[in-house]
This record gives structure tokens, C-alpha cells and sequence, in this order.
């Protein structure tokens, strides 16, 4: 494939006609009938289904295996053995899904024949699918490119790479003198003899080009901008990434790791827990938004009467990687409080009063009320239920100059409550909420979401019945 998307196209369609193919063969009565003179599988009655109730299970089964196979559509290097293991494992997670939809007695469930068939098919034809598309890694060893913005600090990480290295990426602005101009054009070579591949701007193009399998990062700085930006197509492509040991306090690394160059975890978490984490959000801001329709409205009334000024105040926060994104909330203060303030944590984090926060306002932050519209960002995907709380840009970068390992938070996504929340730990606190941020994304889990969410719910009832008291 010389494209990424045209290996995602074919990863896609290869897996949804395999799975349809499957599905419809072992629905065939004559395949299920010579299956169950199998002693095993003779207790299994042989009942495929026919017209609407097949079209209803095919689709079923082919939405279940797509999106368990998402981390395979990425157009990654990938060897024989390690396509055959991967797609494989992912094989067996449908499979339980499926079993578990069976068990529920749904309408739309498939025969547990079905399941039992169509299992042992898929662990043959989608790893050899994704074989036979793979893109072929080196067979020199790992690919290895470097990306940077020193030319001296590439040097020195470069020779600390094992396996292919294939050249480097590095702004052209570096280059300065005329004599490095003129020994590091592109595809020229530094006075070591490695090559430029271009600047930082084609690193996507070059993951896919050169069929890279790592990527080592070698910024002076460990700066939001491009250092992340550079994560980030690592996360896009699923390439791995490593970063020199003094870099180690802005990423997030593999616990244990030795040497020079340390693993950089771009995914903390299984895609299991992606997957379920993303239904779970969808269905609880859905549910939120429907069920809190009538305190919306009263909420706009409110404020309208108070001042009548804008509903809705915007504020860009910090996301995935260092990007940033835009969330609403209802307003709660005077209309363009920080004109004369600038951008600072509220004097209500610590405890006292912040004279910009208006009537209505208050009681709206008291109840966390001033929080609905965000349950619109979760709906877009922006954020999640639970998640490391998102600070301003602004005040990122100044917590960074104070707290180590604070961008550890930008690798996964920010959310509405956590932790820190439920312990009521506030930015006035940065050190203390990192600690508890990054214990979340060590030990994330779905249970451990529903306790933190279960313990929000409960602190915001309290607060509303408190709220209603002084009130």
C-alpha cells in the first residue's frame, strides 16, 4: 500500500466481506448438519436463521468485529508474526461479545452454532488478510527515523539506536550557516552521514514512505508544539515512540524501562477499555443531557433575567497531546470577567470569594449546574466522563514551570470528573491533582470509572441539598 488511507480502506473492507462470508457459510444448513455429528457440538440445535432475522445477526456480527479490529487499520509495519498474533487476539473479543449478546436471550442474537463456526473461521481468514496487506517492515530489523530540532542532540541519540537507521527529520530553520546549509539540504547528510528526510512537516508522510517502525524523539525541549505534535502522528500511524531518559518528566514511559532511550506509552490503555469507555460516555451524556432538558431551561431563564447577557461562555482547554479544544459551560460570571483579570484559577478554588462570579452564578457553580453544557463536548468526543480534569492553555504552561511530569496528563483524554474531583483537590493544588491524575491513568478501569462517577453524583446531590439550605 503507498497510502495510508488506501490501507485503511482495504483493512475495513477486507475484514466486513470476510466476516459476512463467514457468517453466511456457517449458516448453511448443510454445513451445520455435518458440524454437529461432532460429539461436542451434537447438544447445539441447528436453526439458521433466514430473511430479515439473517440480515439483522449478519450486521450484528460484522459492527462487532469492525470495531474490535480498529487498532489493525493503522498502517502500520508490521511482520508476519506479529499480524498473525494480533489479529488473532482480536478475533477471540468478538467472539465473547457475541457469546454474551447470545446470553442475554436478545432478539438479534446469534445461534450459538453460529458463534461456535464462525469463531474458528475468522482466526484463519483475518490474520491472512492482514497478512497479505501488510506493509512490509525492513528485513535489516526495526526502522528506526529520529526527529528532532538539535542537530546535536540528534547526533548524540542517533548513536544511541539500535537496529535500521533510516535519516532524521529537523526544521529547516535550524540550519543557519551557509555551510550547514550547504552539508544538510534535503536528502543531504549531517557530518556524521545521516540523512535528512525533510523537515518536521513531512513526519507523516515519512512513517508511511519509509515504513517506519519507531520513532526517537530529540528536542532540546520537550515543548507542546511540536515535540507532542510529533507523539501525535506516532499515535495516528502506530508507530512506536522513544525519547531520551532526560525527556522522561514530559511523557509518559513503560514502567522498568532501561538505557539511553525510554519506551514512550502512547496508549496506556487496552482498546477494550477505549471502546467501552467511549460507549459508556456516549450513553451517559445522552441520558444527562435528556433527563436534565427542564434545568437547562430553567438555567437560561435565570440568566437571562439576571443581566441578560450571553447563556454560554467559551474557553479552550488542553487536550490529547497539548492540542486544544473549545468547552461551554453556562456563565457564571459578569460578562468579560477577564478583561482587566486575564486568564487565572478562580478565587473560589481556594476557598474564598470571587467577586466576578455573579448571583446566579454562584448557585450554578455551588451545584456544578454551570457543567451541563460539557456534556455536549463528551457527546463529540472531545472529552470524557472521567478523565484528568482540562486545564487553560494558559495556566499549562504556567503549572508546568512548577510541577514535574505535568504533561503526563495529555496522554489520555481529559474528562468531567476523576479523581481529583471526587477528593476535591483543585488547580490552586497542582502537584497534589497530578498525583491523583496520573494514578488514574495507571489504573484506570471500568469499575474504577463507575466508583469515581458513582462518588461525583453523590458530592453534587450534597451540594444541591447544601446549596438549597443557604439559599
Amino acid at each position: 500500500m503507498d497510502s495510508g488511507w488506501r490501507y485503511r480502506v482495504a483493512s475495513v473492507a477486507g475484514v466486513v466481506v470476510l466476516t459476512a462470508v463467514a457468517v453466511a457459510l456457517v449458516n448453511n444448513a448443510t454445513i451445520q448438519s455435518i458440524a454437529t455429528t461432532i460429539p461436542i457440538l451434537s447438544r447445539l440445535p441447528t436453526d439458521p436463521p433466514t430473511g430479515p432475522e439473517f440480515t439483522i445477526e449478519l450486521l450484528v456480527t460484522i459492527a462487532v468485529v469492525v470495531s474490535v479490529f480498529l487498532p489493525l487499520y493503522k498502517p502500520r509495519p508490521r511482520r508476519i508474526l506479529d499480524a498473525i498474533a494480533l489479529a488473532q487476539k482480536r478475533v477471540l473479543v468478538p467472539a465473547l461479545v457475541l457469546a454474551t449478546i447470545g446470553y442475554f436471550d436478545y432478539s438479534y442474537k446469534l445461534p450459538r452454532l453460529t458463534v461456535v463456526l464462525v469463531t474458528p473461521l475468522l482466526l484463519v481468514a483475518l490474520p491472512a488478510w492482514f497478512v497479505w496487506i501488510r506493509k512490509r517492515p525492513s528485513s535489516n530489523g526495526e526502522r528506526t527515523i529520529v526527529v528532532g530540532d538539535n542537530l546535536q542532540v540528534i547526533e548524540e541519540v542517533a548513536s544511541e539506536v539500535n537496529g535500521t537507521l533510516l535519516g532524521y527529520l529537523c526544521p529547516t530553520s535550524v540550519i543557519t550557516t551557509i555551510e550547514q546549509t550547504e552539508a544538510i539540504a534535503d536528502g543531504g547528510t549531517n557530518p556524521s552521514g545521516l540523512e535528512r528526510l525533510g523537515g518536521l512537516s513531512r513526519i507523516e508522510d515519512v512513517l508511511v514512505e519509509y515504513d517506519i517502525d519507531t520513532v526517537v524523539l530529540a528536542f532540546e525541549h520537550a515543548d507542546r508544539a511540536e515535540f507532542f505534535g510529533a507523539l501525535d502522528a506516532c499515535y495516528e500511524y502506530g508507530v512506536n515512540a522513544k525519547v531520551h531518559r532526560d525527556h522522561a518528566d514530559s511523557v509518559l514511559t513503560a514502567s522498568g524501562g532501561v538505557g539511553t532511550l525510554v519506551d514512550v506509552e502512547i496508549e496506556p490503555w487496552d482498546i477494550q477499555d477505549y471502546i467501552l469507555k467511549r460507549a459508556f460516555d456516549i450513553a451517559f451524556a445522552s441520558a444527562g443531557l435528556i433527563a436534565l432538558s427542564p434545568v437547562i431551561v430553567g438555567i437560561v431563564v435565570a440568566i437571562k433575567l439576571e443581566d441578560g447577557g450571553s447563556i454560554l461562555y467559551r474557553q479552550d482547554r488542553t487536550a490529547v497531546f497539548g492540542e486544544t479544544f473549545s468547552i461551554y459551560k453556562f456563565r457564571s460570571m459578569i460578562e468579560n470577567a477577564e478583561g482587566e483579570t486575564g486568564v487565572k484559577i478562580s478565587d473560589e478554588d481556594a476557598g474564598g470569594v470571587d467577586p466576578r462570579v455573579t448571583s446566579v452564578g454562584r448557585v450554578l457553580r455551588q451545584t456544578h449546574l454551570d457543567e451541563i453544557p460539557q456534556l455536549w463536548s463528551i457527546l463529540r468526543g472531545d472529552m470524557s466522563v472521567v478523565g484528568p480534569r482540562p486545564e487553560r492553555p494558559v495556566l499549562d504552561s504556567d503549572i508546568q514551570t512548577g510541577v514535574v511530569d505535568w504533561q503526563k496528563r495529555w496522554f489520555v483524554k481529559p474528562g468531567l470528573t476523576g479523581p481529583a474531583q471526587v477528593n476535591h483537590v483543585t488547580g490552586k493544588e497542582p502537584g497534589e491533582k497530578l498525583r491523583y491524575d496520573l494514578e488514574y491513568v495507571r489504573d484506570q478501569s471500568f469499575s474504577y470509572d463507575m466508583k469515581l462517577v458513582s462518588r461525583q453524583i453523590w458530592s453534587v446531590i450534597i451540594d444541591i441539598i447544601m446549596a438549597h439550605k443557604n439559599h
